[in-house]
């Protein structure tokens, strides 16, 4: 786990170390343990190194073979490993490291892209092919791992963070409308290629890319999801499916406790990360570490979940570490939490992750946590809307947007109400191949889309700003592929991922699969009151946000004069979600 960055110039000149270097400096979070610089001519490649795979010096970073002329920085964690390297000394490639990295290099050199298919695992690449002046990206399936990109007629500059890529001159930092579109219509949600600044984009999961001395690229999927269930699996009971979504699980779970270094738990207390304690154990984990969070309660709703978690750390004698967080230190802690977005996000979650991942990251270097199981089993509450809709597009925007179009224009000043983007996008994902019910199509987007750039980037934001590296079973693509096959009637029962809470009464304790849907407030940020009111006022009214111009001061009024009463469908704050661009934008100067 680590950050990379490079520039690949297209005009003649040698790659700018000196701003490569800021560029790798800015993400010294990411990886504290080691970094390295190095340059060919008109390609440079920067790293930080979290040493977590292999803590050996030969695995660093940049890594150049001179026998197979390739070059390399990477950011992520290839289980299969060992298998792979296993075939690749069949083929006769020797090795000078122990690690993953070397891995990936040498699977380059053998296979080409065609390596990406083969790679079990979080990633993103960037390997340069000495012989052929080009450069190739690539990233993993479900982009656990970011890679945005900056490009100009003169050169292309990468890295695995956004505002990383502001430390170098010549980026366009303007407003992207289609993106803002996105952002305050679909959830806080920005689809690949896009993010909210025009100059930069970020690589789509699945997909690499190839860059020709000359400035030229050639972009490619080279993974997709198919939903339903293939043709020998149309007559599988409910109970096959149970056992074969557990079996699925329990490799992935091994897999991810693969590393030289001890691999703990983020505890929620719900079904997903509760079955990862349960597996972990199942598969011989020792020194199990767990760790949960909590708020005071507010108005009456709990802010924490703590009787399920010691449950079942009780239960799986785990070593339990319990946070228990004060309001003011959420205040004090947010706008630490907002420098360390490389997008603005809207979900309450992300302070708790941070605050979570600052006491995980004393106590280990990798954890496993629960994210994408709603997703891909089909836990939220608008599947089942969508279901049994007569429009599945109409219901999936009701449930899920933000707001309609026409709330949209009144949000914005006149002339960024250009056009219903994200109602466009959502309708055209629907209407794509490869999914035949509304539900799967849903799911499909939820998965590939929503997923990818909401709570997947917000784990993996909140987590590396502290050096911690967070792992996703339930992300693992042979997981993600089975669930897509599982038919919706296993998945929308009790409230949704029907078959995966079945399945858990082999490995958990029933309270925990039969208790209510978790959900607790974050204090001071779901009731917009007092000091955090006042920022969030100061955010919108200020000469600056003035100067921008992106919103209808009557729109921010209306807001203010009752900051509780204007709630998205999602329950989510529409005030907060204006109020965190605009903190975005302040705190990068931008």
């Amino acid at each position: 786990m680590c950050g990379i960055a490079g520039e690949f110039r297209f005009d003649g000149l040698p790659a700018d170390m000196a701003t490569l270097d800021r560029i790798t400096r800015h993400m010294a979070q990411r990886g504290p343990d080691a970094s390295g610089l190095w340059a060919q001519g008109s390609l440079g490649l920067g790293h930080r190194r979290l040493k977590i795979m292999d803590l050996a010096e030969a695995s660093g970073q940049p890594m150049v073979d001179a026998e197979a002329g390739l070059s390399l920085v990477f950011n992520g964690a290839i289980y299969n490993y060992p298998q792979l390297r296993a075939e690749l000394e069949g083929l006769g490639y020797r090795f000078f490291s122990g690690g993953d990295t070397e891995v990936v290099l040498k699977g380059f050199h053998a296979w080409g892209e065609k390596l990406l298919p083969r790679l079990n695992g979080m990633f993103a690449m960037a390997i340069w092919e000495r012989d052929t002046h080009r450069l190739f990206l690539a990233r993993d399936r479900l982009g656990i791992k970011p890679l945005y990109l900056n490009r100009t007629d003169q050169r292309l500059r990468f890295a695995s963070s956004l505002t990383a890529l502001l430390q170098g001159d010549g980026v366009d930092t303007s407003i992207n409308p289609v993106a803002l579109n996105h952002y305050l219509s679909f959830h806080a949600v920005v689809p690949p290629p896009l993010t909210l600044l025009n100059g930069i984009e970020k690589l789509p999961p699945g997909h690499w890319m190839r860059v020709e001395s000359d400035g030229s690229s050639q972009q490619q999927r080279w993974w997709d999801l198919e939903y339903g269930a293939c043709a020998d699996e149309q007559s599988l009971s409910f109970d096959d499916w149970q056992e074969r979504v557990l079996d699925s699980l329990r490799a992935s779970v091994k897999r991810r406790n693969l590393a030289a270094v001890d691999v703990g738990v983020l505890l929620s207390g719900g079904v997903d990360s509760s079955l990862l304690v349960g597996l972990l154990r199942e598969a011989g984990a020792e020194k199990l570490q767990t760790f949960s969070i909590g708020f005071a309660d507010v108005n009456g709703e709990a802010g924490n979940e703590f009787q399920y978690s010691d449950l079942i750390a009780e239960h799986f004698a785990t070593e339990h570490h319990q946070l228990m967080i004060p309001e003011q230190e959420i205040i004090a802690q947010l706008p630490s939490a907002i420098g360390a977005m490389n997008e603005p996000m809207v979900s309450h979650d992300c302070i708790a992750f941070y605050l979570l991942s600052r006491e995980v990251s004393q106590h280990c270097k990798v954890v496993q946590s629960g994210q994408g199981a709603d997703e891909i089993f089909a836990g939220y509450h608008w599947y089942p809307q969508v279901d049994q809709a007569a429009d599945p597009v109409a219901a999936y925007q009701q449930a899920f947007m933000d707001r309609s179009f026409a709330e949209y224009q009144q949000t914005v000043s006149p002339g960024w109400a250009k056009h219903d983007y994200a109602g466009d996008f959502i309708r055209e994902h629907f209407a794509q191949p490869g999914a035949s019910s509304g539900l799967d199509k849903a799911l499909r987007l939820d998965t590939k889309v929503m997923l990818v750039d909401d709570p997947v980037k917000r784990v993996d934001n909140m987590t590396m700003a502290w050096g911690l590296e967070a792992r996703v079973p339930f992300l693992d693509h042979e997981v993600v592929e089975l669930a897509a096959r599982v038919p919706g009637r296993f998945k929308l029962p009790d409230n949704g991922k029907y078959v995966l809470k079945e399945a858990s009464r082999k490995v958990i304790p029933a309270a925990v699969i039969d208790r209510p849907k978790g959900y607790f407030p974050v204090p001071g940020l779901k009731y917009l009151e007092g000091s955090t009111l006042d920022w969030v006022t100061e955010s919108l009214t200020s000469q600056r946000a003035l100067e921008r111009g992106l919103f209808n001061p009557g729109y921010i009024d209306t807001l203010l004069s009752d900051p509780k009463a204007h709630i998205t469908p999602l329950r989510g704050s529409k005030l907060w979600q204006l109020a965190m661009l605009g903190l975005w934008l302040d705190a990068h100067n931008l």
